[in-house]
């Protein structure tokens, strides 16, 4: 914009009147509006060629200030005064100051005088009205202009920022990220946005500096110390910078079109020339880096290792992806450059450029071609030789990983082979090695393909020129005798194994022959001297006979058993025969057995030994047998006698107590007979019994020659003895009976008839059942009551049985219960006169005392509730008393 309504300009410009009247300018902000000032002066001058180092000096003559004028406004100014006196300066900074009103600018206090005499702060403040003017003035954006424009654009692109918050220009600044903000924005690749520290001011604010010099072209016009350490930076300086950002972000490229239209028409000729210069020299360059390189392309010599090649290929990238493209760049911009020059000069009429002799494009061209054939050959030659040694590499390689795979394998193998352990081992460790060594020959007869491809690869790395043939020939060489060496090894111990398996084998059959044998005879006579030794417990002649004869078939076999000794000692000396000729080293005695020649001998001695003493043992047990059997005889003939003799008596008394052969008196005179009889008979018992004592004495146990022990022969006399006794106690008893309740002896006879019947066992008593038939077939009706109540009469001691004694007593009170009762009635009226009952006094009055004190204990249980007290009516009084003969 070059017309601006100018009260909208004086507004904008106001605070810059102060500028005469306060000269008072802080240090601080003074320190880097110089700074500030000079680099931005010299950001514009450098597209002139030239630049400042001291403003307040070097502004001074005005050629400088006229030029950073054109610059920057692309425009011309009036021809400057080219002396060196003070006129001649005030008056270019005149036409300088002439040029900045012309803009519209309203400079307040600011003379060229003060310029000329090089017054810092009228210097600074022009300066700052001319960035007010080309740097900012023309700053808009969404309505707002020059100040506010630029802090809205600063603003926008730093909103999406986290701690950045820019209100001023001057502390939003400080802390540095307010400047990273803006490059990452526009340029996100040149910082690292999310390792910016707030609280690291100084490393934020060199970044962007650096950065904006490095990348943007935005000269330093800052140093981050004077921000830092500043309360409140400069707000000219801080704005100048920041202008710098807006114009390398956007408006760079309209800067720079107009800059270079305008240094175009000011330099066009001295660019010629420099175009000029820059081809010779540029083609020189050119062609001499094409005359060094295709040398070194050339170079074909190969080198011994893939490492060394591909050192060779990577200098040839380097070459091709660093060294070459500026050649190509500068070819091309030299041609380009030619063409540019020769439209130039052509434009300028002035006659076209002649570059010096070989200096022509079409040189530049033909060499430019011969480094590219030389390269290509090269590439190839490397591709090739790079090929062949990547074969050598990966041949050698696996040579390397088979021998030393192969190697690991044999490492001991050699060491193993030549053991001897078969020498101590068994026959069943020997099997284990034999079936080990087969294994092992297998895994050798597979390692025979891995020898043959280490060979193979040797001679194709000696085909192929490797350039470590030797130590490789040297390995394979060596794998191959050692090979050669595992294969003699190998077929040694497999001849020494099988030797000493069939040794093995022949033994073991021997100790398999001799433990098979010595088993059963070592048994056997083990056998022997137990049946030797044994304790024999015989009781008769029959069984000392059967031991003396199998004891002779025994001596029999001896012999036979000689024979079998001497041939079982014969197989252990054929081994000990066969370890001495061959000398095997027997690594333990016999497997299959633990039985020794010397046991064998030992037992052998102790059963000849045992065969004379059991002799004697027989011949003195046969003898005691002979003694024992007379005993037996004598007792057997006696118990024979005696036995049967029992047993007859026994029957016989138990016809008289049963038949009815006479009165009861002779039936107990003839049982008395029987029992003189019968004691006289003890002598003969006596006998027998010391027979008995002499057979205990002798330990017999059993008699074949009777069935009788002592013990039943004692049993059956005191069953004897006892049954006669018994017999005559019931006949005398049936006498009491018969005589006390008055019973004939047709009753007696009547009833020992039924009772006979009716013992059906015939043992002289009658069970339940029998004694319930013949109550029953005597008229008796009953039910179960009355049956359970006689038999607590007959049976009171519940055995099931009841006797003849016990039925007659039954009997005969049965018979006598009629009168009994009669007796009663007429005793109970004599004693009770005209009453109903009796009183105890009347019974202690008419009965003598013990008999009085019994029948009153009798009857009272009896006394009915309703009674007189101290008497008894009829019905207690019969009751208690029935039956009772005392009464």
């Amino acid at each position: 914009m070059d017309h601006y309504d100018s009260q909208q300009t004086n507004d904008y410009m106001q605070p810059e009147e102060d500028w005469d009247r306060d000269l008072l300018l802080d240090p601080a902000w003074e320190k880097q509006q110089r700074k500030t000032f000079t680099a931005w002066c010299n950001s514009h001058l450098r597209k002139a060629g030239t630049q400042i180092e001291n403003i307040e000096e070097d502004f001074r003559d005005g050629l400088k200030l006229m030029l950073l004028l054109e610059v920057i406004s692309g425009e011309r100014l009036a021809k400057p005064e080219r002396g060196k006196m003070r006129v001649h300066k005030i008056s270019n900074v005149n036409k300088a100051l002439d040029f900045i009103a012309s803009k519209g600018v309203k400079l307040v206090s600011i003379g060229a005088e003060e310029i000329v005499d090089g017054n810092v702060k009228m210097t600074l403040g022009m300066i700052w009205t001319i960035i007010l003017r080309f740097a900012i003035q023309d700053i808009s954006v969404e309505e707002t202009s020059a100040k506010e424009g630029l802090l809205l654009w600063c603003q926008r692109k730093t909103a999406p920022y986290k701690n950045v918050n820019i209100q001023n220009f001057h502390i939003s600044w400080k802390d540095g990220l307010g400047f990273c903000a803006l490059i990452h924005r526009h340029r996100p690749e040149l910082i690292d946005y999310g390792k910016l520290r707030k609280d690291d001011p100084l490393t934020n604010l060199n970044t962007a500096f650096d950065v904006a010099e490095k990348y943007l072209d935005i000269p330093k016009m800052l140093d981050a110390e004077d921000i830092v350490g500043t309360a409140r930076p400069d707000e000219k300086a801080i704005m100048t910078y920041v202008s710098s950002f807006y114009h390398a972000f956007s408006g760079a490229q309209k800067a720079e079109t107009a800059a270079n239209r305008i240094c175009k028409v000011l330099a066009v000729n001295q660019e010629n020339e420099q175009l000029m210069e820059d081809y010779e020299k540029l083609a020189s360059d050119l062609l001499e880096w094409i005359r060094r390189t295709i040398p070194w392309l050339e170079n074909r010599v190969p080198e011994n290792t893939m490492h060394a090649m591909q050192q060779k290929l990577e200098d040839f990238r380097d070459y091709r992806r660093l060294h070459k493209p500026p050649k190509v760049q500068e070819k091309c911009q030299l041609e380009i450059n030619f063409n540019t020059l020769q439209t130039k000069l052509r434009l300028s009429n002035r006659p076209a450029f002649m570059p010096s002799e070989g200096r022509m494009v079409s040189d530049i061209n033909n060499a430019w071609g011969c480094l590219e054939q030389a390269e290509k050959g090269y590439e190839e030659w490397l591709l090739n030789e790079i090929r062949r040694l990547e074969r050598l590499d990966h041949l050698a390689e696996k040579f390397r990983q088979k021998a030393s795979i192969h190697e690991a394998w044999t490492d001991g193998k050699e060491v193993m082979l030549r053991q001897k352990d078969y020498e101590t081992a068994t026959l069943s460790e020997i099997k284990a090695l034999l079936k080990k060594h087969e294994a092992f020959e297998s895994d050798l007869a597979a390692h025979q393909d891995r020898v043959e491809q280490i060979a193979a690869i040797a001679q194709e790395l000696n085909e192929l020129d490797y350039y470590d043939s030797p130590s490789v020939n040297a390995r394979c060489q060596k794998i191959c005798d050692q090979w050669d060496n595992l294969g003699a090894l190998t077929q040694k111990r497999r001849e020494a194994l099988e030797r000493t398996e069939k040794l093995l084998e022949t033994i073991d059959q021997l100790y398999l022959e001799y433990a098979k044998r010595a088993a059963p005879f070592n048994n056997w006579m083990e056998g022997a001297m137990e049946d030797l030794q044994d304790t024999f417990i015989v009781h008769t002649i029959e069984e000392i006979q059967g031991l003396t004869t199998a004891h002779e078939q025994f001596k029999a076999t001896l012999p036979d058993a000689d024979k079998e000794r001497l041939a079982i000692l014969g197989i252990h000396n054929e081994v000990s025969k066969i370890v001495q000729t061959y000398h095997v080293n027997m690594a333990g005695t016999n497997p299959y057995t633990t039985i020794t020649p010397q046991e064998i001998n030992g037992k052998w001695d102790h059963v000849r030994q045992l065969v004379p003493r059991r002799d004697q043992a027989l011949t003195e047990e046969h003898t005691r047998q002979q003694h024992n059997e007379r005993l037996r005889k004598q007792f057997g003939a006696q118990a024979n006698v005696i036995g049967p003799w029992i047993q007859t008596k026994m029957e016989e008394i138990g016809r008289i107590s049963i038949e009815m052969h006479g009165t009861l008196e002779d039936q107990l005179s003839h049982l008395r007979q029987y029992e003189k009889s019968i004691v006289n008979y003890k002598p003969k018992i006596d006998q027998l019994e010391g027979d008995h004592q002499l057979i205990q004495e002798a330990l017999i146990f059993d008699n074949k020659h009777t069935n009788y022990t002592m013990e039943h022969i004692r049993v059956g006399w005191e069953q004897l003895l006892t049954t006669i006794a018994r017999t005559i106690n019931e006949v005398e008893n049936q006498i009491l009976t018969r005589d006390a309740k008055g019973i004939s002896q047709e009753q007696m006879n009547e009833f020992r008839a039924s009772f006979n019947h009716f013992d059906r066992k015939k043992t002289g008593m009658m069970d339940t059942d029998d004694f319930r038939a013949c109550l029953i077939s005597m008229g008796y009706n009953m039910g179960e009551a009355e049956f359970a109540r006689i038999m607590s009469i007959v049976d009171p001691n519940r055995l099931g049985v009841v006797t003849f004694q016990a039925f007659i007593d039954f009997m005969s009170r049965e018979t006598a219960d009629t009168d009994t009762a009669d007796q009663v009635m007429a005793s109970f009226k004599i004693l009770a006169g005209d009453k109903n009952y009796i009183t105890v006094d009347e019974l202690r009055r008419e009965l003598p005392p013990d008999q009085a004190e019994y029948c009153i204990a009798r009857m009272a249980p009896y006394v009915g509730p309703d009674a007189v007290p101290g008497a008894l009516d009829y019905m207690s009084f019969s009751t208690a008393l029935y039956g009772e003969s005392d009464l």
